[in-house]
């Protein structure tokens, strides 16, 4: 999903062979070209990760179809990440409609729900049409899925609202434009080309390791 439309559209899996072809030896003898590949922020975004610990966030909308199908690739990279690389997820908002989807991320992930439900929600998204756009929506969704009301609605209605103003600043920090999208480092931005995403983001990790 783009805030705007670009040209570009995502690469699919088949045009760099296969999500396991993307390893950091093979990224850094590419050569990606900062404007072109990637750009480097103006002014260092702010990170959460401990010193000596790289940083990559996932920008992402549950309403985004590109996202969803990111997922599985960005999984499997996730897996094989050295110890000194930490992801987090950071759900956009390009208009107040995205809001609950905000909420909804930061709320899981306060109750320690996102490997349960993260990639639930995606799935009643984009194959079973449900629209979790609207609290409404979202609760009556999440209470089906197990998940105590009250409790849910506790988070959604608190701390998820704080957090998911922190989420729209670094997401306007790192300016980002469209999902899916990589930060690295607080430095560096990626927008998303399929499987060339990750591929670029294993370059600039050995870039920032480099120093």
């Amino acid at each position: 999903m783009q805030r705007r439309d670009f040209s570009r559209s995502l690469m699919t899996a088949g045009a760099l062979a296969s999500a396991s072809a993307l390893t950091p030896a093979w990224a850094q003898r590419i050569g990606f070209k900062e404007g072109t590949d990637y750009q480097r922020l103006a002014k260092p975004a702010s990170v959460a990760a401990a010193a000596g610990q790289i940083e990559v966030v996932e920008f992402f909308a549950y309403s985004c179809i590109h996202c969803y199908r990111f997922e599985p690739l960005l999984e499997g990279w996730i897996a094989k990440l050295a110890g000194d690389v930490k992801v987090r997820r950071n759900p956009v908002a390009f208009s107040p409609a995205f809001q609950p989807m905000q909420r909804l991320y930061f709320a899981l992930e306060s109750m320690d729900l996102v490997d349960k439900l993260h990639a639930k929600v995606f799935h009643a998204f984009h194959e079973e049409n449900q629209k979790l756009v609207t609290p409404e929506a979202i609760t009556a969704w999440v209470e089906k899925q197990g998940v105590d009301r009250e409790q849910f609605l506790s988070f959604f209605n608190g701390t998820a609202i704080k957090m998911s103003a922190a989420a729209t600043q670094l997401q306007d920090a790192y300016q980002v434009e469209g999902t899916p999208a990589l930060g690295v480092a607080g430095r560096f931005y990626v927008g998303g080309q399929g499987p060339k995403t990750l591929v670029i983001a294993d370059s600039l990790i050995a870039q920032v390791r480099k120093g």
